[in-house]
């Protein structure tokens, strides 16, 4: 990809209902696009298992081709189509020839506004997902990483993740009307954003966007869901799993922050730093020095511009190295909670967080993830651009500062998942 701005060259455009970000690059004759749109759910009422299964089956076939034919169309010219739910969103993506783009095009759309939604396609995406549900019942990651998430978020919360009991009834009580009902009532051209990166002429791109889906109708729904998280004293939860003698551990609490947070990049940057990769303080303490476990790791979980987030540690511990590890852990997050990071943290940090940013953008797919997800937060063009410099301006005593105000070692919320012997 080109060294030059991204914002200089990226053309916006209405089309019809959508609006297009489309980036020339030197890649000839490849085009990859992303795009999604706003779905209005309940997510109190459980409409995003109900969305998952809309977009589990939009590739099964149209009311025009069957799912082989589908799949001929697009294998024929080597081409790609997928499609996701998001929470609060659904989405697609794609890859195919610059002379293929009108024909996926029009597929997309067909997909999208007249899939054939069949009971038995539906009817298997929904055993399928069931049987996803029960086997996650067998991982002690999932375990724990579920309960954690229920004692910091209600019901309503985009970050609450229903249990498996819960899930698996919740899918067994859905039928195929509800999920056409759903497609029918949820999936329209609101807030409708769609980026192409690659061998693509933006003003053409801009009509061709708008014959295919220039005219789909907006729902015009409002989601329905509670921004905040739940303020839980700190608690302690064990997850009792049979015959799972190595057990996963969640550490953690909820942050009054969103993405579009100024706080969010110092925070971000400093809970990386304790433990975003291995040369992160806790792989080289309680992994490296201590040998206490093979991975231990911490993050900002559940990310949004929407609603509040937390911050997490996960720590992967043996029967006889529990009570040790999870001991261990504490004190490193501990320290580093009042005591800050250091400027060689920072400089690390600092130099892997660009690093990443330059992968990201090193591929036509990669840049139009980046473009949609940078349009989907509402952020100007310019923050791709200005984003490696922000990085790059961070200091030690800022991110220091950020981590003691927002970070409570003593309101964390301790989850173990596995086969606990006391």
């Amino acid at each position: 990809m080109s060294d030059l701005s991204i914002a200089s060259r990226v053309a916006v455009q209405d089309a019809g209902a959508a609006r297009v970000l489309a980036l020339p690059t030197g890649i000839r004759d490849v085009v990859s696009f992303r795009g999604s749109f706003h779905t209005g759910p309940d997510l109190g009422a459980n409409d995003d298992v109900v969305q998952d299964l809309v977009t589990d089956v939009l590739d099964k076939g149209t009311r025009h081709r069957d799912r082989f034919e589908i799949a001929e169309a697009l294998e024929g010219r080597g081409a790609r189509l997928s499609f996701y739910s998001d929470g609060l969103r659904a989405g697609f993506a794609g890859r195919c020839l610059r002379d293929d783009l009108d024909d996926v095009l029009a597929l997309l759309a067909e997909q999208l506004r007249e899939p054939a939604m069949d009971d038995d396609e539906i009817d298997k995406a929904r055993r399928k997902t069931i049987a996803s549900v029960r086997r996650a019942t067998e991982s002690t990651g999932a375990m724990a990483s579920g309960a954690f998430s229920r004692r910091l978020y209600g019901p309503a919360h985009p970050n609450h993740v229903l249990s498996p009991e819960d899930e698996m009834a919740t899918l067994e009580a859905i039928t195929p009307e509800a999920v056409r009902r759903y497609h029918a009532e949820h999936f329209g051209s609101d807030d409708l954003l769609v980026s192409f990166v690659g061998d693509v002429d933006p003003e053409p791109l801009a009509t061709r966007v708008r014959e295919a889906l220039g005219a789909w109708p907006a729902h015009g729904l409002t989601a329905t869901f509670v921004p905040s998280a739940l303020a839980p004293e700190a608690a302690r939860e064990t997850v009792p799993m049979t015959d799972k003698q190595n057990l996963d551990v969640r550490l953690g609490h909820a942050l009054p922050i969103t993405r579009a947070d100024d706080a969010f990049l110092p925070l971000f940057a400093g809970v990386f730093a304790l433990g975003g990769n291995f040369s992160g303080r806790l792989m080289q303490t309680v992994r490296d020095e201590q040998g206490l476990t093979y991975g231990v790791s911490s993050r900002m979980g559940g990310v949004a511009v929407e609603h509040d987030m937390d911050v997490r540690v996960a720590i992967s511990l043996s029967q006889e190295n529990l009570d040790r590890g999870i001991e261990a852990t504490r004190a490193v997050v501990d320290e580093w909670a009042s005591g800050g990071i250091t400027e060689e943290e920072l400089e690390r940090t600092q130099a892997t967080l660009i690093g990443q940013h330059a992968v990201a953008l090193a591929t036509t797919g990669g840049v139009a993830a980046r473009l949609l997800v940078n349009a989907e937060r509402g952020f100007d063009l310019s923050y791709l651009d200005r984003y490696v410099d922000r990085v790059g301006a961070l200091t030690a005593p800022e991110v220091s500062a950020h981590i003691q105000r927002f970070v409570d070692p003593e309101r964390f919320v301790q989850v173990v998942a596995g086969s606990v012997v006391r």
